[in-house]
């Protein structure tokens, strides 16, 4: 067992042996999905999340170690290697603590100091600084007046530069200035012009304790920051670190404890080099080190509110057999309509004017009620972007009398994906526009197959997405992405190249040879046929068949989330309890076992794997999302006007950031339920413990602002 392995297990509170199972597994090139659903007694049944977070703390940690022993060889060849120091080294457990203990050793660029030493001042520097004087500091610079050190001023000022820079490149005091600036400093705000009104408003003239800032409040900072309108600063406990810094480094010779007895000739030339090189080295570092803390820790928690509320969308039930309409709404262009089967093939399109500045109302009736009658319409899919309120008011009209319903859908991204190349290899026949209403009808339809199309980053329920740092969000949503395809399988006959890039051992390549070998031999009828997909070892079937459904199979087992080496462990307990897979397909069976450790050994399986098979026997192919709120269909529309305090309305949970939740009553302007209006008498920690995206949740009208269109609900009713 490696350190690494024990520390993982510490952090994560996991058994050392899970933490070094589950590092083997990955070392041996199984990806997370496998490991979390096919190797659970390897793991002890670690899952998705605690194993991605294991790996990549394991690769952190890897890349500590890689640091420590480049340091420690670096160090060696210097000669300056103490046991003291590789102790120290080795014991360090961030890339900040070998930073600060490598520092003294690293090769520096040109600095004051380093100009210093080449005059050669640091003999200087060394005697003021070891505090043994019995002259005054300039009879000693005499000696080092030449060419390059022409005054006694100069002579000093280098001495100064050396020290400071002794000063700052002190490990221990680095360590010290950083925990009590993160604990007891405030971060100050201020407005670059006062006059400027904007959303920023509110930090103009702020200030808090860093340490009890909230993460989102970090991110709103820094972007205006970034974007040139606020100044941005740390308010430091500079008193305790001078007292700090002065009691290690000035030297009291009094042998009494309340007496202070200093080196007059140094005592004043040393505090003023402490000061300096607090300001001027170790201040503005520690601010960036912190500042960079800081925002981390922000990026992590909205990272983590990003994951949950895209996992949320992913796993969006799908309207099974249903023709849609979708409707992307526009003013001066017009409302781009498509229908789509049940299937999500495209049967029409159509461009409707019913908005501003043609307002042909009736003509848009018209058509869109021919649309119905012709394909029996089921349910409008509406986009929720531009003239969406005005398109909302209209589609109410037209289908009223009738059984048609509409729900409203994110479009977030629905533009980005309609001008990708995807999009154009999918539906060259169609503009972009158009393809923008087929992409929110099949949202509808099949949320998951068709969000897998777009970056994650361009969906839209995030909190401060854009100022993240961007290689971060990316791989963490990758990682929901790819869970949640897992988690609900393919359909191999049916999904797309791109969906399946999703699955656990799949490559964009082999995706687009399994759409291939479909197109070229037909569908498929077996798993064991992913083996004469070119691309498709051993090693990669492992990995992809158990997510793979074919839902006509020869084999029943090939549409459920069995894996094929699984296959004989069903025959046989099948067998056992009279059962066969004709049982299976007609309905599934429920086998009950009362010992299920004696079963599992007398079929040579782990209880992990029994108990799963066991749940998939009972409901073969089930789809879980069937467990989420399925979207909201409606009849009528509200407008912001109609709203009243405390009228209680049903609504859609659209997004969740750390201070409330938004969501939509169906007056084209989200309202915002805060964090303290969740649950009655009860301190939340976050909204996300509450309730996720697409929830349908009763709230009620606490206020509404006309003015700035702003909606305040309460689910406290």
């Amino acid at each position: 067992m490696t350190d690494i392995e024990q520390v993982i297990a510490s952090e994560l509170d996991i058994k050392p042996w899970q933490a070094n199972a589950a590092i083997s597994l990955i070392n041996d090139d199984n990806t997370i999905p496998f490991i979390a659903r096919y190797r659970k007694e390897a793991t002890g049944g670690l899952n998705d999340e605690i194993l991605r977070n294991l790996n990549k703390r394991y690769e952190y940690l890897q890349k500590i170690n890689d640091k420590r022993n480049k340091i420690l060889n670096a160090i060696d060849k210097q000669g300056k290697l103490t046991v003291e120091l590789e102790n120290q080294i080795m014991d360090a457990t961030t890339l900040v603590e070998l930073e600060d203990l490598y520092r003294p050793y690293k090769p520096k660029r040109v600095t004051r100091a380093t100009k210093a030493k080449d005059k050669g001042l640091e003999p200087l520097a060394l005697t003021i600084y070891d505090q043994q004087l019995t002259h005054s500091i300039d009879t000693e610079a005499e000696q080092y007046l030449n060419e390059d050190v022409p005054t006694i001023d100069e002579a000093k000022q280098g001495a100064n530069d050396i020290i400071a820079d002794m000063i700052s490149d002190k490990a221990e005091f680095r360590r010290f200035i950083r925990d009590i600036t993160i604990k007891k400093a405030n971060i100050v705000v201020e407005a670059k012009n006062k006059e400027l009104s904007n959303e920023y408003d509110m930090y103009y003239d702020y200030s808090e304790n860093i340490s009890d800032i909230l993460q989102h409040r970090i991110l709103a900072i820094n972007r205006g920051e970034n974007e040139g309108v606020l100044k941005v600063s740390l308010d430091a406990p500079i008193k305790n670190i001078q007292v700090y810094l002065e009691d290690e480094v000035l030297i009291n010779y009094s042998t009494t404890p309340e007496k202070m007895d200093y080196n007059k000739y140094t005592l004043n030339f040393l505090k003023d080099a402490i000061n300096d090189s607090y300001k001027r080295l170790i201040a503005p570092a520690i601010e960036r080190e912190i500042r960079s803390i800081l925002t981390d820790v922000a990026e992590d928690k909205s990272i983590k509110v990003f994951k949950n509320n895209l996992e949320q969308l992913l796993m969006q039930p799908p309207i099974v057999g249903k023709t849609v309409l979708g409707w992307d709404p526009a003013f001066r262009t017009g409302c781009k309509l498509a229908v789509i089967d049940e299937y999500g093939n495209v049967l029409d399109t159509a461009v409707v004017y019913p908005t501003e500045p043609q307002n042909k109302v009736s003509e848009t009736k018209e058509i869109v009620r021919d649309l119905i009658r012709e394909y029996k319409i089921d349910i409008i899919a509406l986009g929720n972007g531009t003239a969406s309120r005005e398109s909302e008011q209209i589609i109410s009209q037209i289908i009223e009398g009738t059984n048609v319903t509409y729900a409203i859908v994110n479009e977030a991204g629905a533009s980005v994906y309609s001008a990708s190349q995807l999009a154009t290899e999918e539906f060259p026949e169609y503009d972009t526009t158009q393809r923008g209403a087929i992409s929110i009808a099949r949202r509808l339809e099949d949320p998951l197959s068709e969000l897998v199309k777009i970056d994650p980053k361009s969906i839209g329920v995030g909190q401060y997405q854009h100022d993240i740092d961007e290689n971060k969000l990316t791989n963490s949503l990758d990682g929901v992405v790819e869970k949640s395809v897992n988690n609900v399988g393919v359909d191999l006959n049916t999904a797309s190249a791109v969906l399946m890039e999703h699955v656990a051992g799949i490559s964009k390549k082999v995706a687009n040879n399994i759409v291939k070998y479909r197109e070229e031999h037909g569908s498929f009828v077996d798993r064991n046929q992913l083996l004469k997909v070119p691309g498709i070892g051993a090693k990669t079937f492992e990995q992809c068949a158990g997510f793979m459904r074919i839902y006509e199979p020869k084999n029943v087992l090939d549409s459920t989330c069995v894996h094929p080496e699984s296959y004989d462990t069903v025959l046989a307990l099948l067998t056992i309890y009279g059962y066969d897979l004709v049982d299976v397909r007609n309905g599934g069976v429920d086998i009950k076992i009362e010992d299920i450790d004696y079963m599992a050994e007398e079929l040579g399986v782990d209880t992990y794997t029994l108990n799963d098979i066991i749940d998939e026997l009972k409901k073969p192919g089930r789809d879980p999302r069937e467990e989420y709120s399925m979207p909201q269909l409606r009849k009528d529309v509200l407008s912001i006007e109609d709203l009243k305090q405390d009228m209680v309305l049903e609504g859609v949970v659209r997004n969740i950031v750390d201070f409330g939740v938004f969501v939509d009553i169906g007056v084209h302007q989200d309202g915002l339920v805060h964090i303290s209006q969740l649950v009655e008498n009860q301190f939340v920690n976050h909204p996300l413990d509450v309730v996720s995206v697409g929830d349908i949740v009763e709230v009620k009208i606490l206020e509404v602002d006309l003015e700035r269109e702003r909606i305040s609900l309460s689910m406290i009713l």
